[in-house]
């Protein structure tokens, strides 16, 4: 089984490590009730997806 011939340098392995980052959510404001929303999925606020209404929310009474 082939094994390394030489050690790599610590800025060799840091410079590939470079892309290893987590990436921000990117929102999308719903267009029937304007809260923000993960885009391709059904509005937590209002339950709508598309112009359909997918899931039936129930309304917070206090």
């Amino acid at each position: 089984m082939p094994v390394p011939k030489r050690r790599h340098s610590k800025s060799r392995g840091r410079k590939r490590r470079t892309h290893w980052k987590l990436k921000t959510p990117q929102w999308v404001e719903c267009p029937h009730c304007h809260q923000f929303k993960l885009p391709h999925t059904v509005c937590p606020h209002c339950g709508y997806y598309k112009g359909k209404e997918v899931i039936v929310v129930s309304k917070k009474e206090e």
